[in-house]
């Protein structure tokens, strides 16, 4: 947790060697780090914006092995994040959970009820977990019973996960942060220095060759430049930015991912769906996570800035809605029952593939120079690729010790919260509980204990507690207000409006915990505001957004088995 004057403490005392330096605060980096401290190294992760700020708080929220990726004959990819997974589920309950997953199958669906069953089959296999099954039609319409009926032969039910990817990514950086690496948010990577030799220690030990890098403090415009054993780009898809300073060429493919999210009394889920779209035939995922119902992803180049916040375009809008209507007529889900949209970039290594969907998602990590790059691959594997990024580096770091593979991807908490009803603070159930104990570790407890009245009370439209947005304006480096409404708690994608209406008494936390004055708080909650509209909002005019049902009728596809 940082507390205080954290980031001026840390930057009297960034100039200095380090073991490694990391720039990138998603969760590729936040895994370095955590391994890197683990192994007792003088660890920095900086990073441009918020931690979690790109991809990792814009994912799909699975975590899961891809169950495509077989079918494109990625078997070690699907092999290893399946494993990942379930030792997500057993080390980090309330944070990463089981997903029940439908599966429906259709008249004349190719591939087919056998295609599926194989393919399911060796999911299992390969995650030592036997979870799939097989219902007829009748019984399937009973687990899902909005689904459209006509053509339906059948569908299986099997198992994956889900998490909140910015929880996850906080998790793992306060836990590395806790063993002693170091943070920064809001620090920019400007420039990669020529690297040059430093004594390590004698004159009789082996010279280690030295990285500079100059940091931005991009909240008091001061700049240093700092000096490391190994300097690691863990930025995704913005990682041929600092490739190309040192001479190399482009690789990152960027691909966006868009989602839509439905309240979840006018878009009921009881378990995760996957659909094969009626266009194309791509899988599209719907799912209850948090209260809500979530809907996606696309995948498509993104040519625009990755300075700007990415969003959702009007064919990915209709795109997605041409789905839900083949699948669910019966709901008759329309535009006005979109609550909010977000959308997110990949890291997609590039192969000059026609299909972005047909690019590999497995990770690299390329040595070039001083610098080491590691990008692509899964939110569910981000150990494996600090594992990976660990055994590159190894090379730099003389004595470094060997790694513990079978330690606990997250720590162990063995907390146990104080539940006991006090003058102002509602007893909390024991589903609660373990979401807390999930989301904030070993600092739930102190969580509960800064709660003030009636904060220990749930947000209306979420599972989110007040005392949440008092303990991460407090604790959790919060500098924005989009910071602690998109990223700490997810009430800007869970509540209509970003929840403009709770935002009178989230100014009242703000200005307690993190000194806001008035005009501090009016120019967050224009700037918040702004945000939301542009880039968590539908696209606006609505006349933009292409009739997903004319598309759906001129292909002859106005529902599913038709």
């Amino acid at each position: 947790m940082w507390h205080g004057n954290w980031r001026e403490e840390i930057w009297k005392r960034i100039n200095q060697i380090w073991d490694i330096v990391i720039i990138g605060g998603g969760i590729t980096g936040a895994g370095i780090l955590r391994e890197a401290s683990r192994l007792g190294l003088k660890a920095l992760l900086v990073e441009q914006r918020d931690f979690a700020w790109g991809t990792s708080s814009r994912s799909s929220k699975l975590v899961h092995g891809g169950l495509r990726y077989l079918k494109e004959g990625q078997l070690s990819l699907t092999r290893a994040a399946v494993r990942e997974r379930e030792k997500l589920i057993a080390d980090g309950p309330g944070l990463i959970d089981p997903l029940g997953f439908l599966l429906a199958t259709y008249k004349g669906d190719h591939p087919g009820r056998l295609t599926y069953k194989a393919g399911l089959s060796i999911y299992d296999l390969l995650a030592l977990h036997w979870s799939h099954r097989y219902y007829s039609a009748d019984d399937f319409k009973m687990l899902a019973p909005h689904i459209s009926p006509e053509g339906l032969s059948g569908g299986f039910r099997y198992g994956d996960a889900q998490t909140d990817d910015a929880r996850l990514v906080l998790r793992v950086i306060l836990e590395a942060v806790a063993e002693g690496g170091t943070a920064l948010n809001y620090v920019t990577a400007e420039k990669i220095n020529a690297g040059e030799g430093a004594a390590a220690g004698t004159k009789k030990r082996k010279e280690v060759k030295m990285a500079g890098v100059q940091l931005r403090d991009n909240l008091n415009n001061r700049v240093v430049e700092v000096r490391t054993k190994v300097l690691i780009n863990a930025t995704g898809a913005w990682a041929d930015r600092l490739r190309t300073q040192i001479g190399a060429a482009p690789r990152i493919r960027p691909l966006r991912g868009s989602h839509l999210i439905f309240t979840g009394w006018r878009f009921p889920m009881a378990q995760a769906m996957c659909i094969l779209h009626p266009l194309d035939n791509r899988p599209v995922f719907i799912f209850p996570w948090e209260g809500i119902t979530l809907v996606g992803t696309t995948d498509i180049d993104h040519d625009q800035s990755l300075n700007e916040e990415p969003a959702i375009s009007p064919e990915e809008v209709a795109y997605l809605m041409a789905a839900i209507t083949s699948e669910f007529p019966s709901l008759q889900i329309d535009l006005s029952d979109i609550i909010s949209t977000f959308s997110g970039i990949r890291p997609v290594i590039g192969s000059g593939k026609a299909d972005p969907s047909k690019e590999s998602r497995d990770h690299a990590v390329w040595e070039e120079g001083d610098l080491f790059t590691v990008t692509g691959g899964k939110l569910t594997t981000f150990r494996l690729i600090a594992f990976d990024t660990m055994r590159v580096i190894r090379h730099r770091l003389p004595g470094l010790p060997p790694m513990d593979l079978q330690a606990s991807i997250l720590d162990k908490i063995e907390t146990v919260l104080n539940k006991k009803e006090d003058a102002h603070k509602v007893p909390l159930n024991e589903a609660l509980c373990r979401r807390l104990l999930g989301r904030y570790g070993a600092a739930a407890q102190m969580l509960l204990n800064c709660s003030r009245k009636g904060e220990t009370e749930i947000i209306p439209g979420s599972s989110t507690i007040w005392a949440e947005l008092r303990w991460a304006a407090r604790a959790e480096g919060v500098v924005h207000l989009d910071d602690l409404l998109l990223r700490r708690v997810r009430l800007g994608m869970l509540l209509p409006r970003g929840a403009e209406e709770h935002l009178p008494r989230i100014k009242i936390i703000c200005q307690q915990e993190l000194g806001w004055d008035e005009d501090r708080w009016q120019l967050e909650e224009k700037k918040y505001l702004s945000l939301w509209s542009k880039s968590y909002s539908l696209p606006q005019p609505l006349s933009s957004i292409p009739d997903w049902r004319i598309i759906l009728s001129a292909a002859g596809l106005k529902r599913r088995g038709s």
